[in-house]
């Protein structure tokens, strides 16, 4: 191993000091993947406080696109730092958050008049569309898919889908949310071919917008054009063209979640661009910010300029430090040479994966976009049943072996592979070459 180095178990001695004291300090319910505590950490790779070195396959769940303390953005956020951190933009105006809106709409999708409002995290991005565009077409209803993610506040949690690992104990949710079918190739019923299935989702989705709700209740659709939380499953081209045309046949805005999905880890800037579809408000966050508290709505100028005066904005919204962070790291992001690397990234993995699913009947699917990908754990690759036991078994092997992997899906039975895209290819095949280690032990029983 050149790039992993073990001097300790993981956790190690000062690594479980730190852990009895977040048990004392924290509450249980904030989960932890991994039982790595960081001491500092640099494009793909991870210190520990043990003095480990291990390779980071989370990469902070899809925030650190542009890796771990990005040169450009250090050296932005210093600059900033000397000249103001923030007078607030409900106060005062600054160019850096006018620099960046700027950027953001010449970014996305649409050849139409754009505007974009920030934010400090993904739910508040997508609390915001949902807003607006409830005010801009004055209707109630809202239109998700199962296997949704879209954060924990309380109408984002009402969105979102997997109940028992979100929503279980914490009261009533918002109102007007309909939730309708999202198409999952890999568990279509055998009878169907990829077509006929998607044929049969596209008749779904008719029908609900007679069963569950009429069109012209509903204010927004909101979907993830490659699923997150729900395993990343890219949603297919003629489902998100059916979303846009009902979109354009019953006034409805269309919102593409781009917080995981987005910021160049498809290979694109937003993963939706893949599909060719246009939608009307983008919500981003994570990579933009390489780790830092912000994120974006951008959207049709029309639907942003709805609320009245004052009806939108928060106290650190647009924070100058964050700003200056994030303009550098999209300034990376859109170049050429990165969005082709996040390409080359996803094949290198995609790659090592299938030849390991050729190997081990454990592995039913490999999936996602660019470099955004997941491999799934079943008990038999015909049968396909989760099998989520697995996935917990190669994640601790993996993590003890130096490498940093966190679940996902709807069964929880999936690993997500969300390395940074600077890793190098060194990096990479060590780390893949552990993973595949790691299951032929957990089979073997070791």
């Amino acid at each position: 191993m050149k790039n992993i180095i073990l001097k300790t178990e993981i956790p190690g001695p000062k690594s479980k000091e730190l852990l009895a004291r977040r048990a004392a300090a924290l509450p249980s319910g904030l989960g932890k993947s991994t039982e790595v505590c960081v001491e500092s950490a640099l494009g793909a790779l991870v210190q520990d406080v043990d003095g480990n070195q291990l390779i980071d396959f989370a990469g902070g769940i899809g925030m650190v696109n542009l890796g771990h303390r990005p040169q450009a953005v250090v050296d932005a956020i210093k600059e900033q730092l000397e000249k103001q951190i923030h007078t607030g933009a409900l106060v005062t105006t600054f160019e850096s958050y006018l620099e960046f809106a700027e950027l953001l709409n010449s970014l996305t999708p649409g050849n139409f008049p754009k505007k974009t409002l920030l934010a400090n995290s993904g739910s508040e991005a997508v609390e915001n569309a949902v807003a607006m565009a409830k005010y801009y077409t004055k209707r109630p209803a809202i239109i998700c898919f199962e296997g949704a993610y879209h954060g924990r506040t309380m109408l984002t949690l009402s969105l979102t889908s997997k109940y028992g690992l979100f929503k279980k104990g914490f009261g009533s949710y918002a109102q007007d949310i309909y939730r309708f079918h999202s198409p999952n190739i890999y568990r279509r019923p055998k009878s169907m071919t990829e077509e006929e299935y998607i044929d049969f989702c596209i008749e779904r989705f008719d029908q609900n917008l007679i069963s569950h709700v009429d069109p012209s209740a509903v204010a927004a659709i909101i979907i993830e054009p490659v699923q997150g939380e729900g395993g990343f499953i890219p949603v297919p081209k003629r489902f998100l063209e059916k979303i846009r045309q009902v979109c354009d046949t019953h006034g409805i805005v269309f919102i593409a979640d781009e917080v995981q999905a987005g910021a160049g880890r498809t290979g694109k800037f937003l993963s939706i661009e893949h599909s060719g579809v246009v939608p009307d408000v983008v919500t981003m966050a994570k990579s933009i910010g390489s780790g830092l508290p912000i994120s974006a709505i951008t959207g049709k100028a029309e639907i942003m300029d709805a609320p009245h005066l004052g009806g939108v904005g928060g106290t650190y919204s647009g924070s100058p430090i964050a700003v200056a962070g994030a303009m550098a790291t999209v300034k990376e992001l859109v170049k050429p040479e990165f969005l082709n690397r996040a390409t080359e990234v996803g094949n290198i993995i995609t790659s090592r994966l299938k030849a390991m699913q050729e190997k081990f009947n454990c592995i039913g699917d490999i999936r996602g976009l660019g470099a955004m990908l997941v491999v799934e754990f079943v008990k038999n690759q015909d049968t396909k049943e989760p099998d989520m036991d697995f996935a917990m078994a190669v994640i601790k092997k993996s993590v003890s072996k130096g490498i940093i992997l966190i679940r996902a899906g709807l069964y929880t039975n999936c690993i997500r592979f969300l390395p940074p895209i600077v890793i190098t290819d060194e990096q990479l095949h060590e780390g893949l070459d552990v993973i595949e280690e790691s299951i032929a032990e957990v089979l073997a029983g070791k």
